[in-house]
């Protein structure tokens, strides 16, 4: 560091004893995740607020952070999730006409703590190569760290092997939805004829894949990761859903598998998303496994094999199913295009599917949305069979 260059206020400890330094923004104080990194070219705000990052740091790829600001309407849940941000440049004043904040004041207020002026790209090429280090970040206005103790914190922090992180990001009770996505000129608007009832199950759910389930017909009640079989057979619905979330899906399994097992001798339609995708593959019978790096980003092409399409999809997931695991009575229906990995998952003989990737496209592409016309048309055809 040049000797007139002003001082960190920021700084990224890896186990490894790696250091980045840089300028603080956001919260001030430490914190201590998983770092990954994640490829999108929009969308920072509904990454910061996805579940499924619960317990890591986000390395943004795409330089250009906070032009667009941020406003309400964006947030996929209610409070940041994800643990902090690492990004090359210092984040810009808003310039467009949705934004009602700017993001460094809305993270400074959501006690984010953050990182600029890092070089993304070894950082990036540092992840991939050696898979995704454990962290502790600080930022401190006064540029005063305890290196030793913050690289200390990095190698004592236990990862997210074995976690349950879907206790902690759930509703703490159900709750109905019948907002739909978002449509130019009018913006949100309600569900107001419903066709079928669906219960879906809180692993860490994005706002905007449940606006997708009602924009699909369908009359939406959350229910909490810990619901049990009897608590959705109760509400007697059409067909059941399996949200996305954080963690460890084997660790998640441990209630969640019981309940889906005795959801599926029912015979009701059941997706799954991302780490729904997982619980359903590990109530079929199937494995889950830690991934280096995992798939983070916008922009992940996906290969229906049934079809021969390929998808451009939006991932983030740090686990993922062993197709080798696979029962007999599953056929594997989406694969990744990057590294082969599983992507989606059938039933042979039942309504029932998942895939790995994030279809509701928040942010991403849309060409995945076909997945809840596909779970809306199983519950017509089992109430109203040809």
């Amino acid at each position: 560091m040049p000797a007139n260059a002003p001082k960190p206020t920021a700084c990224l400890a890896l186990a490894d004893g790696t250091i980045f330094y840089g300028r603080g923004f956001g919260a001030v104080g430490e914190t201590v995740a998983e770092l990954c990194f994640n490829t999108a070219m929009t969308g920072y705000q509904e990454i910061m607020t996805d579940p499924s990052y619960a317990g890591q740091i986000v390395t943004f790829t795409f330089p250009h952070i906070g032009n667009v600001g941020v406003n309400p309407e964006d947030d996929e849940t209610a409070e940041p999730v994800a643990a902090g941000m690492v990004v090359k440049w210092d984040p810009t004043a808003p310039a467009n006409w949705r934004a009602s904040e700017p993001l460094v004041d809305w993270l400074t207020r959501r006690g984010r703590i953050c990182i600029g002026g890092v070089d993304t790209r070894r950082l990036t090429r540092a992840i991939r190569q050696q898979g995704a280090p454990h962290v502790a970040l600080a930022h401190d206005p006064e540029g005063n760290f305890d290196i030793a103790a913050l690289v200390a914190k990095a190698r004592a922090w236990p990862g997210l092997v074995g976690l349950d992180l879907a206790r902690e990001v759930t509703c703490a009770q159900s709750y109905r939805w019948d907002e739909m996505r978002w449509a130019w000129p009018e913006g949100y608007t309600r569900q107001t004829a419903p066709q079928h009832k669906v219960v879906a199950i809180d692993y860490g759910a994005k706002r905007n894949i449940l606006r997708c389930l009602a924009s699909a017909g369908c009359d939406v009640t959350v229910l909490p990761a810990t619901a049990t079989a009897e608590d959705v057979l109760a509400l007697e619905p059409d067909g059941v859903f399996l949200s996305n979330g954080p963690g460890d899906p084997a660790a998640t399994g441990e209630y969640a598998v019981p309940m889906i097992r005795e959801v599926l001798e029912a015979d009701l339609p059941v997706f799954g998303i991302c780490l729904g995708h997982q619980m359903l593959a590990l109530a079929l019978g199937a494995q889950t496994v830690k991934m280096n790096h995992g798939h983070h980003g916008a922009n992940h092409p996906v290969k229906d094999r049934e079809t021969g399409k390929v998808e451009i999809t939006s991932m983030n997931h740090g686990f993922a199913v062993d197709s080798q695991t696979l029962p007999d009575d599953v056929v594997e229906t989406h694969v990744s295009l990057f590294d082969g990995s599983n992507c989606g998952i059938r039933l042979r003989d039942k309504p029932v599917f998942s895939v790995q990737h994030h279809p509701e496209a928040s942010p991403g592409p849309q060409d995945s949305f076909y997945l809840f016309e596909r779970f809306a048309a199983s519950m017509a055809a089992r109430k109203h069979p040809a």
